[in-house]
């Protein structure tokens, strides 16, 4: 009886990567993790299953819709959707071993049934930090993430970037001065859609909604305010809106953009942009949203903001808090498909043994030591001609190969040849592992630079 073959096929929505594309996710991934600890954020690492009732708390609508939620005897249960809500519930469990304001950063996968596409997963990796406070939480924490996001950005090897900061409160402060809060989700909607309709059809939208022409123009000639940080400022002044909730908004944001600036962010790497409009229900202050400058297309590549209760759901604490997320895999499929980065690794590896003789003793104990002294060391122990070891090499592109045979074990000594320029060299481990360690410090020195 012939044995079934079945077709191994990956999910839609689920990304598989080959080696060297993972080496570069892992090393963008470990940027940023790099990034976030520089400025002091603790690592936080919540379970992907997590107890339906605690997902569901705070969801609704299309979110209630693509959780995937399933039983396992009797516990109803539910995998991440964000890690924001697990957030939440952490900080309420642990509330009495933490110290305020808490600053954590997590990356870890989250899970989305929405529609497979281009570019956006069921599965993926989101890179969280959030800064929580206990009662209250001075704005000039919202004035840190950007230096967080700025400083992130460079690592990852970008200079032309912009973080885009509003306030929801002028926005918020602004119908109300018109009598138009309860209708301002339906505004805010048709603002977000700015860039993708132009201001003349989100008129039109706005005028479906049967608001009066005087209230219509004071919204455009807000959300039109495009100039640099100071004159955008002295704009929202000029527009002299009598409201406490605004005027609460242009103080943050004047705050904000005096911090932003001591935190080191040049002032061609943030501005001011009024239409952004995003977390209808959730942010409350401070809003982010970043774009790459030369793949504006991409759209926002880092987003978050400030918001007044994490936790209102678990406990009656306040814990007020700000964030931001970057949702890692989009970015790198985006970055990727679009030839912005390429892999130009394949292995990990800095050197690979081969061995000339049959007895591997001596290659084994060469790749020890220098494991031992920090350097990515793989060893060929099938039994192949040199030839193939050397095809095997080139194969993974890995930079150096140690050649051992038995005059070099005879002399105390290897043969280290240059995979690239082809030159080699007989050296003692010692002289290797010296060599390794020189040009080590003569990358970290140019990476510095």
């Amino acid at each position: 009886m012939e044995k079934d073959i079945i077709k191994p096929k990956t999910l839609p929505g689920f990304m598989e990567l080959l080696p060297d594309e993972q080496i570069l996710f892992n090393e963008m991934k470990q940027k940023i993790q790099n990034s976030y600890e520089k400025f002091g954020f603790l690592p936080l690492d919540t379970p992907i299953i997590e107890s339906a009732d605690i997902l569901l708390a705070k969801a609704g609508g299309e979110t209630e819709k693509q959780i995937y939620r399933f039983t396992k005897g009797e516990n109803d249960l539910a995998l991440r959707f964000d890690l924001t809500v697990p957030l939440a519930k952490y900080v309420t469990e642990y509330y009495q071993n933490l110290s305020f304001p808490f600053r954590r950063y997590q990356i870890g996968k989250v899970y989305r049934g929405e529609k497979a596409q281009r570019g956006r997963f069921r599965e993926f990796y989101q890179c969280d930090i959030d800064i929580i406070g206990d009662g209250e939480l001075n704005i000039i924490n919202d004035a840190e993430l950007p230096s967080v996001i700025y400083n992130t950005f460079k690592e990852l090897g970008f200079d032309k970037f912009t973080i885009c900061i509003n306030n929801r409160k002028l926005l918020n402060g602004l119908f109300e001065s018109c009598n138009l809060k309860n209708q301002s989700a339906d505004i805010l909607r048709a603002i977000d859609k700015i860039d993708k309709i132009g201001k003349e059809s989100v008129v039109n939208e706005i005028k479906k909604l049967g608001i009066e022409e005087d209230k219509i123009n004071l919204i455009m000639k807000f959300i039109s305010i495009n100039t640099t940080v100071e004159d955008t400022i002295e704009e929202l002044q000029k527009l002299n809106i009598q409201n406490e909730t605004f005027s609460n908004g242009l103080l943050e944001l004047q705050e904000l953009v005096k911090y932003i600036k001591i935190f080191g962010v040049p002032e061609g790497n943030f501005k001011i942009d009024l239409t952004i409009a995003r977390g209808l229900d959730y942010y409350t202050g401070t809003v982010y949203e970043t774009f790459l400058d030369e793949y504006r297309f991409l759209g926002s590549v880092c987003s978050g903001g400030r918001y007044d209760n994490l936790a209102e759901y678990y406990t009656d604490k306040k814990l007020p808090g700000v964030g931001i997320s970057i949702g890692l895999s989009r970015l790198f499929f985006q970055l990727t498909y679009n030839n912005i980065i390429k892999p130009n690794k394949k292995s990990t590896a800095d050197v690979l043994v081969i061995s000339m003789i049959e007895d591997l003793s001596k290659p084994a104990e060469i790749a020890t030591i220098l494991r031992n002294n920090g350097i990515n060391t793989q060893i060929y122990v099938e039994k192949a001609k040199i030839k193939k070891q050397f095809k095997y090499a080139n194969s993974l592109e890995v930079p150096y190969v140690i050649v051992l045979g038995e005059d070099e074990i005879k002399n105390g000594t290897v043969s280290l040849k240059n995979m690239e320029t082809g030159e080699q060299c007989e050296l003692t481990i010692d002289e290797v592992v010296s060599k390794f360690w020189q040009e080590n410090e003569k990358n970290q020195a140019i990476n510095m630079e």
